[in-house]
C-alpha cells in the first residue's frame, strides 16, 4: 500500500489538480493548450536534451533493454491491429490507429516521474535510453503502416512517403530534443555552466507542468461507445506490454535490476496523448484512442502498483 500512496498517487494527484482546475476553477482550454505547448515544445525537450547529453550511452545502451521493451511494444501493436480487424471488424485505417495506441506508452509524462519516485533519479538512465528511440521509431512505423493501409499496400509515391515520414518525425520537438542530446553527447563536450543552469530551471518545470496540463487535456476525452475495443487497448497497454517486457528482460536477456525496472515501468504506462493526436491527424478511431488515453491512465494507477510489487 505504501507504494500506491507514496509513489503513484502524488503523480496522479497532480494530474487530478489539472483536471479540477480545468473543470471547475476557470483554467480555460486556451490556458491548458498554452501550458502543454510550453511543456511539450520547450520544457520537456530541454529535459530530454540535458538528460541524454549527460547520459553514459555506452553503459546504458544495452541491446537487451531495447529488445525487451520494443519487442513487447510491437507485439502489442500487431495484437491490437489484428484484434481490431478480426474481432471488431474495423476498417484498416482504424486498425492502424488502434494498434498505435497499444504501441505508444506514456513513457515520459508518467514513466519518468513514477520511476524516479519509486527508485530515485539514478534509476532513470534506462528510461532515457528507451525514450531516445521511442518517438522516432514509433512515428516512422505508424506513418508507414497508415500509408500502407490507405493505399491498400500499393504505394505509388515512395519518395513522398519518405518525405512525410521525415516531416512527421522532425516536426516533433521531443525528437529534436532527443537527437540534439545524442549529438551533444557524442561530441564529448560538457554543457557550459550558464547553459546548464538555464536548462536545470526549465527542466525542473517540465514534468509537473506536463502532468498538470495532462489533467486538463483528459477533461476533453469522453469515454463513449466502443468499450470492448477500448478495453482491448487498455489491457494490451498496461498488462500485456509490461508482462512481455518483464518475461524477456528477466529470463531471455537477464537485465540487471535497474534496467529491468526501467523497461517494465516504461512499458506499464497507459497510452500517451500522442496516440490520440495520431488518430486525430488521420481522422480515424479518434473516439477509441481518446477514451483509451483517459481510461488507460486511470486504470494504470492499480496496474503500476502491481508491477512495483513484482519488480525486484
Amino acid at each position: 500500500m505504501s507504494a500506491l500512496i507514496d509513489v503513484i498517487l502524488p503523480v496522479f494527484l497532480v494530474i487530478g489538480f489539472g483536471y479540477v482546475a480545468a473543470r471547475w476553477l476557470g483554467f480555460s482550454e486556451a490556458a491548458v493548450d498554452g501550458l502543454m505547448r510550453f511543456a511539450q515544445s520547450f520544457a520537456i525537450p530541454c529535459l530530454l536534451f540535458k538528460s541524454i547529453a549527460t547520459l553514459d550511452l555506452n553503459a546504458s545502451a544495452e541491446i537487451g533493454l531495447f529488445l525487451s521493451f520494443y519487442i513487447g511494444a510491437f507485439t502489442c501493436f500487431f495484437l491490437g491491429f489484428f484484434g481490431a480487424r478480426l474481432i471488431f471488424g474495423r476498417p484498416l485505417e482504424d486498425c492502424v490507429a488502434i494498434g498505435f495506441a497499444c504501441l505508444f506508452s506514456n513513457s515520459l509524462l508518467l514513466g519518468v516521474p513514477i520511476t524516479e519516485r519509486a527508485y530515485g533519479p539514478e534509476a532513470l538512465a534506462g528510461n532515457f535510453t528507451i525514450i531516445s528511440l521511442h518517438s522516432p521509431i514509433f512515428y516512422a512505423f505508424g506513418i508507414v503502416m497508415m500509408e500502407l493501409a490507405r493505399s491498400r499496400g500499393r504505394l505509388s509515391a515512395p519518395g513522398a512517403l519518405v518525405r512525410q515520414i521525415l516531416r512527421g518525425i522532425f516536426s516533433q520537438p521531443l525528437v529534436i530534443g532527443v537527437l540534439s542530446g545524442i549529438a551533444f553527447n557524442l561530441s564529448g563536450l560538457e554543457i557550459p555552466g550558464v547553459m546548464g543552469g538555464a536548462l536545470d530551471l526549465v527542466s525542473r518545470a517540465a514534468v509537473p507542468a506536463a502532468l498538470f496540463g495532462l489533467g486538463g487535456v483528459l477533461l476533453r476525452y469522453k469515454p463513449e461507445g466502443d468499450m470492448a475495443t477500448i478495453a482491448m487497448v487498455c489491457a494490451l497497454s498496461v498488462v500485456i506490454h509490461p508482462a512481455i517486457t518483464y518475461a524477456l528482460g528477466r529470463w531471455a536477456f537477464a537485465l540487471d535490476r535497474d534496467q529491468l525496472r526501467s523497461a517494465v515501468m516504461t512499458a506499464s504506462m497507459a497510452p500517451g496523448v500522442n496516440a490520440y493526436l495520431f488518430a486525430h491527424f488521420y481522422g480515424v478511431a479518434k473516439r477509441v484512442n481518446a477514451s483509451a488515453v483517459l481510461i488507460g491512465t486511470s486504470t494504470s494507477i492499480l496496474t503500476i502498483w502491481v508491477w512495483l510489487h513484482i519488480l525486484p
